[in-house]
């Protein structure tokens, strides 16, 4: 009963076999041809599908981890939002300022970077750049390039000079093409300086940097009501 069983199914298999065989013999080259276009498609599509699945999953994954305080993502996004500015036009420098201040180390901003370019397929530094005016521009470089490898550790040379960048630049901002001054930039950079006697480091590397006395250029730039209240926040910090 087996064997005929066994014996009826391969005929079955080798009349199936013949058939195909039959129908490719009947194809032209043309028809073979465009079999064989289509089931290349099919294949194209199948892996298309599958890297936009694969894609859309990494966005989401992003997307959930950016409503987790302090993520890479989550700043990712803040930075993303301070270039949209609810709309409005041009950049919540502000914000901007405040969330790079934020980023406590080199390696954290590296995550960030990443992660922004993974969220918006975009390069962080190059949509700074389309999006500030150059002296913006040159503030936000100097708070990424005086981030410390290790959180906590003390000013370095490197970090005087970002801050004395940081004061040129805030002297350097334009408003519509007329020349003034980025009063809350000073002011950030003001409230980072730990010591008073960081803030004398601050003024060598300046002068080294441009050849002028801070304190003189600060009177210069700052009203004379303002000037006393800036200098406050640096004499109410420790001397060392």
């Amino acid at each position: 009963m087996n064997h005929t069983t066994n014996k009826r199914q391969t005929d079955i298999d080798a009349l199936v076999a013949e058939r195909q065989r039959s129908m490719n013999d009947g194809l032209s080259l043309k028809e073979k041809i465009g079999y064989s276009v289509l089931a290349a498609a099919g294949l194209t599509g199948v892996i298309w599908l599958g890297s936009k699945f694969i894609k859309n999953k990494v966005e989401d994954k992003a997307h959930s981890k950016s409503f987790d305080d302090g993520t890479p993502e989550t700043i990712a996004k803040q930075i993303k939002m301070s270039f949209e500015n609810d709309g409005y036009w041009g950049t919540d420098v502000e914000k901007l300022r405040k969330v790079l201040s934020d980023i406590e180390t080199r390696q954290q901003l590296d995550k960030v970077f990443k992660a922004y370019k993974k969220e918006y397929h975009r390069n962080m530094y190059e949509d700074m750049s389309d999006e500030l005016q150059a002296s913006e521009y040159n503030e936000m470089l100097q708070i990424i390039a005086a981030k410390p490898e290790k959180k906590g550790q003390a000013p370095t040379t490197s970090q005087y000079v970002a801050w004395a960048k940081r004061l040129k630049a805030a002297f350097d901002k334009t408003y519509s093409f007329i020349p003034g001054t980025d009063e809350p930039a000073i002011k950030a950079v003001f409230n980072e300086i730990p010591t008073q006697n960081d803030f004398i480091k601050v003024g060598v590397q300046y002068k080294k940097e441009y050849g002028d006395n801070l304190i003189t250029v600060l009177k210069g730039e700052l009203e004379s009501w303002e000037y006393p209240a800036y200098m406050q926040i640096i004499t109410s910090k420790r001397r060392a």
